[in-house]
Order: C-alpha cells, then sequence, then structure tokens
C-alpha cells in the first residue's frame, strides 16, 4: 500500500504560487524539468568518474521525451543518478531541501575544484512547475546504486503518496497527466510544440534531448524514428580559435533574426574569484527599425549552465549600448524561485561593468586602427551613443572620445573632441567653437562663421536635434569650454567704444522692432554680412528653442538679439538716415528688413512674409527713382 503523506507547510504554498502566479508562462515547466534532468546526469556522471562500471553498460547518458497521445500523458525520462525513499520525500515534499548540501560536500573533496563545481545541480522547486500544466504528476525513480525504485504522485493539492515499485534501469522518469482545460497554444501533445520549446529552452543542454517522431513518407503511411531536438553544443562555449567568422554570422542571424552580417563580434571569458561568465556579443551593422519604437526589447539573453533562463534582460547593458545584440551564460548567477526574474545582484554588476568595458575598448579600437569602419558604425548608431551619454552625463569620460563630429577643417571627416583640441590655434582660448543648423551648408552660410573663417578657428558642426542639449550638458572638454559662435565675439577693444557712440540709433532701432527683440547691438563676429540674430540667453540657442517648441516642452519664445556689423556699409547708411531724422519711417523700414533678414539667415520663420516682401520692393523702388 502506498503511504500517503502531507506536503510541508511551505510546499503548498510554492504549489499555489506555482500554478496562480509565479510563472508567466507554462511553457516553462519543460525547461525546468529538462534542467533537472541534465542535473540529475551531472551527478550520475559525477560518479562514474571515480568508477566507470557503475554505468553498467548504461554509458549513454541522456534525456527522453515521450508523447502518449491516447492518455494525454507527456513523459519525462532520464538515466541519471535517481533518488532513494528518503530523498524522494525530502527533495519533493519538502522545499529547498533537494540533497544539493550534502552532494555539495561530496564534491568538496573532489580532486578538482573546477570539475566540482561544474557538477553541482538541484533537483529543486522547478518540479512544482509541472503542476501548471498537469492534473497529476507521477514520478518513478530508481537510484544508481539500489535495486528498489520508488513511486511518488500527487495532484498537487495537499496530499503526495509515495511507495516502492519495480524500475529496470537507473534514473527518474516524470509522467505528465495534462490539464483537460489547457488553451489551443499550450499543446504539450504535439510533437512539433516540443520540438520549439526544447531549441528555445533547451537547446545547449550538454545531453543529447531525444524523442520518437512520427513523420507522414507518404498516403496513409508514417515513418517512426528517434530524433535529437537540441544542438548539445553552444557555439560560445567553443574555443575562439575553433570558430569561423561564417558560424558566428550564421549564429547571429539565425538568433536574432536579422538580414545582415553584423559589425563586429565580441567573444570573451571571465573567470574571476567572485564569478565566472561566458559572453557573445554583436554589434549589429544596422540600426533595428524598431529601435525607437516600443517593439522594440533591449537587453542580453541570459543563459545558467546552458540553460535558457530569459531574453533581453536589461540589467547586463547600459542605455547607450542597448543595439547590442548577445548573450550571457554563467554558473553563478542568483535566480530567484521561478528562475524568470533576476536578483539584482553584485555578481550581475561585475558582468555588466565587464561588458560595458569589452564594448567600448573594441569601439575604440575601431576609431584608432579602422576608422572608416567606426565612421560607418556611427553614422548607424552616432545619435544612439549621444542620446545615452545625455541621458547619463555622469559616464562621459567612458563616452566623450567615442564621438563623431563634423568640422569647418575636417574637409567633410568627421572628427573627435581629442583631434579639435590637438589642433586648436594658440590664440583661441580655452575655447571648442560650435555652430548649430539643419545641415552643413546652412551653418556655413551662418553670417557668425565669417569672423570665425577669417581667424581660421575650427568649428563643430552640430546638425543633429540633440547636439547642442549634449554639448551644453558636457559644458567642456579637457578644461575646453564649448562656446557657440552665436555667443562668442571675438575679442576687440573697439566694439564697445563703437556700442556707446552708436547707443542712440540702436535703442531707436530697439524701439522700432518693440518686443521682437531684446536688445539691438554691435558685434565683431560679422565680416561680410551687415546682420544677424542671436538668443538672448546662452543657455538656450534658438535652434534649441525651436526643437522645445516642437516636442512642446517651451510654453515661452527664447528673447533675441539682433547684432548689426558696424563695418558693413548698411551701418553706415543708418547713421545718416538716423542723423537727418531720428523718428524717420525709412528707418523703420531698415530695421524691419534687417531684422526679418537675420532670421531667414538663422533658418528661422518671420512674421509676416507678405510685409517684408513689400518692404523690399519699395526699397527697390525708392533706390531707382
Amino acid at each position: 500500500m502506498p503511504e500517503v503523506k502531507e506536503f510541508q507547510t511551505e510546499t503548498k504554498q510554492l504549489l499555489n504560487l506555482m500554478i496562480n502566479s509565479i510563472y508567466t508562462h507554462k511553457d516553462i515547466f519543460l525547461r525546468e524539468l529538462i534542467s533537472n534532468a541534465s542535473d540529475a546526469l551531472d551527478k550520475m556522471r559525477f560518479e562514474s568518474l571515480k568508477d566507470p562500471s557503475i554505468l553498467d553498460g548504461d554509458t549513454e547518458l541522456q534525456i527522453k521525451i515521450q508523447i502518449d497521445k491516447e492518455n494525454k500523458r507527456l513523459i519525462i525520462e532520464d538515466n541519471g543518478i535517481g533518488m532513494s525513499y528518503d530523498e524522494v520525500i525530502e527533495n519533493l515534499g519538502t522545499i529547498a531541501k533537494s540533497g544539493t548540501q550534502s552532494f555539495l560536500k561530496k564534491l568538496k573533496e573532489a580532486e578538482s575544484e573546477k570539475v566540482a563545481l561544474d557538477l553541482i545541480g538541484q533537483f529543486g522547486v522547478g518540479f512544482y512547475s509541472a503542476f501548471m500544466v498537469a492534473k497529476k504528476v507521477t514520478v518513478e525513480t530508481r537510484k544508481w546504486n539500489e535495486e528498489k525504485a520508488v513511486r511518488w504522485e500527487s495532484d498537487g493539492s495537499g496530499t503526495y503518496s509515495i511507495e516502492e515499485c519495480e524500475k529496470s534501469t537507473r534514473g527518474t522518469k516524470i509522467i505528465l497527466d495534462l490539464k483537460d482545460d489547457l488553451e489551443e497554444d499550450e499543446n504539450y501533445l504535439d510533437q512539433y510544440k516540443i520540438q520549439e520549446l526544447v531549441k528555445k529552452y533547451s537547446n545547449y543542454i550538454k545531453y543529447p534531448i531525444k524523442m520518437k517522431w512520427e513523420e507522414e513518407i507518404e498516403e496513409g503511411k508514417t515513418k517512426i524514428s528517434e530524433r535529437i531536438l537540441n544542438s548539445m553544443i553552444p557555439l560560445w562555449n567553443k574555443n575562439k580559435e575553433e570558430i569561423t567568422q561564417e558560424e558566428y554570422n550564421e549564429f547571429y542571424k539565425e538568433t536574432f533574426y536579422d538580414w545582415n552580417d553584423p559589425f563586429e563580434v565580441i567573444h570573451f571569458k571571465a573567470e574571476g574569484t567572485t564569478i565566472q561568465f561566458v559572453a557573445l556579443l554583436y554589434i549589429p551593422s544596422k540600426l533595428p527599425f524598431t529601435f525607437y519604437s516600443k517593439e522594440y526589447k533591449k537587453g542580453l539573453s541570459l543563459y545558467s549552465k546552458n540553460v535558457f533562463i530569459m531574453e533581453n534582460c536589461e540589467e547586463l547593458i547600459p542605455d547607450y549600448l542597448s543595439f547590442v545584440k548577445g548573450l550571457v551564460d554563467s554558473p553563478d548567477f542568483s535566480l530567484n524561485i521561478s528562475r524568470e526574474i533576476l536578483q539584482k545582484s553584485k555578481q550581475l554588476s561585475i558582468i555588466r561593468k565587464n561588458i560595458e568595458k569589452k564594448i567600448l575598448e573594441t569601439l575604440k579600437s575601431k576609431l584608432e586602427n579602422q576608422r572608416d569602419k567606426y565612421i560607418e558604425f556611427w553614422n548607424e548608431f552616432g545619435r544612439v551613443i549621444k542620446a545615452g551619454l545625455y541621458q547619463n552625463i555622469q559616464e562621459r569620460e567612458k563616452i566623450q572620445d567615442l564621438l563623431l563630429f563634423d568640422s569647418s577643417l575636417s574637409d567633410k571627416e568627421k572628427i573627435t573632441l581629442k583631434e579639435y583640441v590637438e589642433r586648436i590655434k594658440e590664440d583661441q582660448g580655452n575655447y571648442i567653437y560650435y555652430a548649430v543648423g539643419q545641415t552643413i551648408e546652412d551653418i556655413e552660410k551662418l553670417p557668425q562663421m565669417e569672423a570665425i573663417r577669417d581667424k581660421g578657428y575650427e568649428v563643430l558642426y552640430l546638425t543633429d536635434e540633440i547636439d547642442e542639449f549634449l554639448i551644453k550638458l558636457m559644458h567642456d572638454y579637457q578644461g575646453k569650454e564649448f562656446k557657440s559662435i552665436s555667443s562668442a565675439d571675438i575679442k576687440d577693444e573697439n566694439i564697445q567704444k563703437k556700442q556707446e557712440e552708436s547707443k542712440d540709433l540702436l535703442s531707436k532701432i530697439k524701439e522700432h522692432l518693440k518686443d521682437k527683440v531684446k536688445e539691438v547691438r554691435l558685434t565683431n563676429k560679422l565680416k561680410e554680412s551687415p546682420a544677424c540674430i542671436v538668443s538672448a540667453n546662452e543657455a538656450i540657442s534658438l535652434k534649441m528653442e525651436r526643437t522645445l517648441k516642437n516636442l512642446e516642452q517651451l510654453p515661452f519664445e527664447a528673447e533675441k538679439v539682433l547684432e548689426l556689423n558696424p563695418n558693413h556699409e548698411i551701418f553706415r547708411i543708418l547713421q545718416e538716415i538716423y542723423q537727418k531724422d531720428p523718428d524717420s519711417q525709412e528707418l523703420k523700414d531698415y530695421s524691419e528688413i534687417l531684422y526679418n533678414q537675420a532670421l531667414l539667415r538663422e533658418g528661422l520663420d518671420i512674421d509676416d512674409k507678405h510685409q517684408f516682401a513689400k518692404l523690399i520692393t519699395d526699397l527697390i523702388v525708392k533706390a531707382n527713382k
């Protein structure tokens, strides 16, 4: 007669959680049972290392899956170490007492510490996930060194039965009587469904997972053969010297669904005192078209001892590198009860730092040794890098030397900030000049470029919307302050004197323009142009204002300053008009024309295009009378 026992109180609670809330996907039950089977095979392999004869002819360690459609059963069987009567009670009736502690004690006696660590397994709480899909679970197990087998059975309510039984071979067989109310996509009696789950979750278990495969060879006739469902040898566990670039590329395209070969492959192993792991990372060659949508999921796939745990583990990679794809496999991950939720541990932080460091080293190497290749990468992912730095400015020391910019002296080849500083002019002071515009062509036509160009100073061209925000946040590079050409007057002792001499004229022009400008002043930034418009507040430029308004994040308009070129013929004409009649309509018209012209040169809209056109027409007519 079977002995009926009650589950430990904590086990009852676990079963309730397992069935109703912990696992978000029922499919994971198969991963857990296969992982437990793999652990049992690890333990058997360890025993056989001491005495190979104990395998007694059954030398191929393996996992078998059987579909019994007639009885609606799914069976998972291994020829691993098996369990005794007492071990079944301890392992399946009590939480977290799977014999691992006693097994660990034996492992400590092993000659090789590394071999010992690799063999640690746990037949633990994951077993109970079977009750998500099964109305009854039966376990038949025979320990390798015992004659009698044990049968354990439960419907997951509050009790289980246990008795001795007959089993001719060592190992464990788990029989799942599947629930009647499973969804259509939870058909675990479909061989293709089982194959899909094994490939997704257990493809790299190092033991073969076998299943009888039925296929139709002709109408009315079927062929049954045994098929191995998993590949067993993970690419990332091979030596890099044994892997071809083609193999890396194919794995990337198959695993991460990309048509293109990756830009770069990073494959490394870390063996520290607190953590060991293998990482296989891919930098794509093209930005995914879903990258800026809600559909894109960042993060790396996570494995533990070749067992798939979760995908898109965000904690393993910083946001500014979120385009990187890949996986991490470690026996040292700290996992919670479901293996789905990764605990934020010190180990995880160490892995993240190692991964970040490797990626940055790879990119810097490309920048220094394969400039053309790096520029290709930058054109695809530069905006992501810049956005990441903007959001994590405290990381600037790691990232700032990866930034590339167009410049006035680079002949359309992008430069780094380091290169700018290395060729800075002696009389330039501690400034890195920059200009903002929609395109390089627009920037080069800015009137403020005239004096800077005349001095021979290099100017960074900021054409991406995020550029100016980032530069403002960075403030400086190696002690050199970023300075907009719109706000940076070239030092000139005469400019203040001219300003004072012309203050009445400038005041009258300001009066004509009313609230359109905060101030009218003279500048020495201009050579050929008569005027320009700049922001009154250096913290927010006119282009930045436009960007923020488009994003509906700026409820006000930036105050403008009209700057006039005191050396231009137009300014001489303004002086003459003012001397004849300070309140003349002609001075007012000139003021409007110069203001609107400056707006257009800056790429800004003017308030009244028709009035502007009329003023120009009237001026032409008057000039030809």
